[in-house]
């Protein structure tokens, strides 16, 4: 069966009445769930696979599926409107987007996540349709030297693309990558940081983390302004829509960040989280004026919309083709396919053709649907921004805490998400950037395991990241980056001391 066969095959399949009614209510429920602070496309699905045992394997992987990329949309409702990242792929949405809503351009933010969203799944599903083979075999490819080499390359690039103070940024993402030390040993079962409390075993919660930096500290700076009112005139369909000049920024950051999401949602154990922080850096470093990130950049909301939502479409090429799960959603997605006795491996496109391409036709039509829904509900989502503060900030509370609560049932969450916040709030204050501990504290994790993976294998020699091409790549560029931040630090000191003395 050719491509073109078998798109043809897919589309009918995935069009007909009880297959298209799964998929929309899976995007209907991702949107939900992406829009409601801190629950997320997890715990969605796994409230959802109980459901998916009375229904057909295909219509319960589109339903599924439609749950994950559907949040992704919905996550970024909440981080522009209220800095409550809906997913941890949306915090770094956060950064750009609530600027945006600030300055009164909440409406033109929603659109160009919206849009943004909608372009990275078109591109993954290209990328899927035409390279899942090939993206399948480059993941195979990637061993544990290179995967710690990336990630580093990562934190390199994070911490110093666009910082006037390159030290504070390498002071957050030490600070989270401590964070992350923070459990129980994989290896060898030790307790490390828990001080002795059982609710640390499994680590610091990720959402009770990234609502606390985001949510509380939000909240705390914002009560100290009682005068503080919403947006009080009505927006009208002209002020939803972009400028010729937003249009002309968004361009290339979307062409970009779908490029990255695509590759980057392939390689099993990287996801979506990564390649929307990577697309963030990318375009402060490419960007003529870095320092509008953080403040209103509307490249910042498209490039990490576009990178997380094409990385949620590609990261089904090695589930499927290999059984290799990306992520743990992925993981869950395998999990619902093994119950319904179904073995994803590079015999699926021959043994269940229906399934694999009636997913990726649903793809198109979720997708399709998810825009349609969602651009006429930017009217009602902005019109959450009239609500006056004051009566806002206690229902913000409550849904963050039950967001939080709903994860793991544990109300130390509920006490640790105030805390953070509070250290979230004085890190602010101070002017450290708490989107560089979130991303430290995310690739932690990853970078320990790969990076004794390769020593292990290895034997101890650390020439395993020069000997391997693609670590030997990672490493050296992460090098470069290095000396180029000391260079700008240099000329940046170098440039005041000659004012001083000038004057």
């Amino acid at each position: 069966m050719t491509t073109w066969e078998g798109l043809l095959f897919g589309l009918g399949f995935a069009l007909q009445p009880e297959v298209l009614v799964y998929c929309l209510l899976g995007v209907v429920l991702g949107t939900f769930v992406g829009v409601l602070p801190g629950i997320g496309a997890m715990a969605a699905i796994s409230l959802l696979l109980p459901i998916t045992f009375y229904i057909t394997p295909e219509a319960a992987l589109i339903m599924l599926a439609g749950v994950y990329y559907g949040a992704q949309y919905g996550g970024a409702v909440a981080s522009i409107l209220l800095r409550l990242p809906g997913t941890p792929q949306s915090a770094v949405t956060t950064l750009d987007g609530y600027p945006m809503a600030r300055q009164g351009r909440a409406g033109v933010a929603l659109f160009t996540a919206m849009a943004s969203s909608f372009a990275g799944s078109v591109f993954g599903i290209v990328v899927l349709v035409l390279l899942a083979g090939w993206l399948s075999r480059a993941a195979t490819a990637f061993g544990a030297a290179d995967y710690a080499a990336m990630m580093f390359l990562g934190l390199v690039a994070a911490s110093t693309i666009g910082a006037s103070r390159p030290a504070k940024g390498f002071a957050m993402v030490t600070l989270g990558l401590l964070l992350g030390c923070v459990g129980t040993d994989v290896n060898s079962g030790v307790q490390r940081f828990t001080f002795g409390q059982t609710e640390l075993l499994d680590g610091i919660n990720l959402v009770a983390l990234a609502m606390g930096l985001f949510g509380v500290a939000e909240v705390i700076s914002n009560v100290r302004d009682p005068d503080r009112q919403g947006v009080a005139e009505r927006l009208g369909l002209r002020s939803l829509m972009p400028r010729r000049e937003d249009l002309r920024r968004m361009g290339w950051p979307i062409l970009r960040g779908s490029a990255m999401g695509s590759f980057f949602g392939a390689l099993p154990g990287t996801g979506s989280t990564l390649s929307s922080f990577l697309s963030y850096s990318m375009e402060r470093r490419v960007a003529r004026q870095p320092e509008r990130f953080g403040n209103g950049a509307i490249e910042g909301v498209a490039g990490p919309e576009s990178a997380n939502n094409s990385a949620a479409i590609t990261a089904f090429a090695p589930t499927l083709t290999l059984g290799i799960p990306g992520d743990p959603i992925m993981a869950l997605m395998l999990g619902a396919l093994v119950i319904h006795g179904v073995q994803p491996g590079p015999m699926m496109l021959e043994a269940r053709p229906e399934m694999f391409w009636g997913l990726v036709a649903s793809f198109g039509i979720g997708n399709l649907l998810l825009l349609i829904l969602n651009l006429p509900l930017i009217g009602i989502w902005v019109a959450m921004l009239r609500i006056p503060f004051h009566l806002m900030y206690p229902a913000i509370l409550v849904f963050l805490c039950l967001g939080v609560y709903s994860v793991r049932g544990l109300s130390f969450d509920i006490v640790a998400v105030a805390m953070i916040g509070l250290a979230g709030y004085l890190l602010t204050l101070a002017r450290f950037s708490p989107a560089l501990l979130l991303l430290g504290f995310v690739l932690g994790p990853l970078i320990e395991t790969n990076l004794r993976r390769a020593f292990l294998i290895s034997r101890g020699d650390p020439m395993v990241f020069f000997e391997r091409p693609i670590a030997a790549g990672f490493v050296l560029a992460s090098i470069a980056l290095l000396l180029l931040s000391l260079w700008q630090a240099w000329r940046r000191r170098a440039g005041a001391g000659d004012e001083v003395s000038s004057g």
